[in-house]
């Protein structure tokens, strides 16, 4: 008589970050399944503030797990798990960016405070959106997107983790390897070109900005773990 399989009887969603990778290490499908839908929408918001574009974003995600889970071993539990993603994700982001075009440095915007229309030019045509962002977004919500996307690199960065994804400024801080006080300056600056080019009153709309769920986070998930089949033996 077939024994039915233990790991069926685990509550994945329960587990600490620590015991997913340990069960991930053993070849879990669910422990890589359960990681990545507490880091898609980080790790894709992460991603999308170095290329600004939605389906590259995607797909450096996918690089960027398919990474990291085929090297678990090389987590060591020094940082959080999110971090050790993050950072994994913004080498990958940072080298698409490299191979693409070079980007405005934070020296230039120190050097040049006046030209804040140039930094945050509106574009003419709104982007292409998934079925799942449109529904997501409105008119405010998406002016909002394009003024973030328009934010020089690194106050993009923390403006994402820290208003978007809510990050402390410690988590902040050790995600992108800064200080609690760089954080803090670029979070300001941030926060001072955005008022030129919007208004406070767009502030509330920002939580649901950048979406990444529903369908498109299971497809990234199925084309993940498809991808993995190999080196897991599964």
């Amino acid at each position: 008589m077939k024994t039915a399989d233990r790991s069926d009887l685990v509550d994945y969603a329960a587990l600490k970050d620590a015991d997913l990778v340990e069960l991930a290490r053993k070849g879990r499908r669910e422990a890589f399944r359960t990681i990545m839908q507490r880091c898609n929408q980080r790790l894709f918001r992460v991603a999308r503030a170095v290329v600004r574009d939605d389906a590259e974003a995607e797909d450096i995600v996918e690089q960027a797990y398919g990474r990291a889970f085929t090297r678990l071993d090389s987590f060591r539990g020094d940082s959080s798990l999110s971090t050790w993603l993050v950072s994994i994700t913004l080498n990958e982001a940072r080298d698409r960016l490299r191979r693409r075009r070079p980007t405005v440095g934070l020296e230039a915007v120190e050097a040049t405070p006046a030209k804040v229309a140039d930094i945050i030019p509106f574009p003419g045509v709104a982007m292409a959106e998934s079925p799942e962002s449109v529904a997501a977004r409105g008119q405010i919500r998406t002016l909002v997107e394009q003024a973030v996307d328009e934010l020089p690199e690194d106050f993009r960065m923390v403006f994402i983790l820290r208003v978007m994804e809510e990050c402390s400024i410690e988590e902040t801080a050790a995600d992108l390897g800064v200080k609690p006080e760089t954080v803090k300056t670029r979070l300001h600056r941030a926060r001072g070109l955005l008022r030129k080019a919007l208004d406070e009153k767009l502030a509330t709309s920002l939580q649901g900005a950048f979406p990444f769920l529903g369908r498109r986070c299971e497809r990234l998930q199925e084309r993940v773990l498809a991808g993995l089949a190999d080196h897991y033996g599964w």
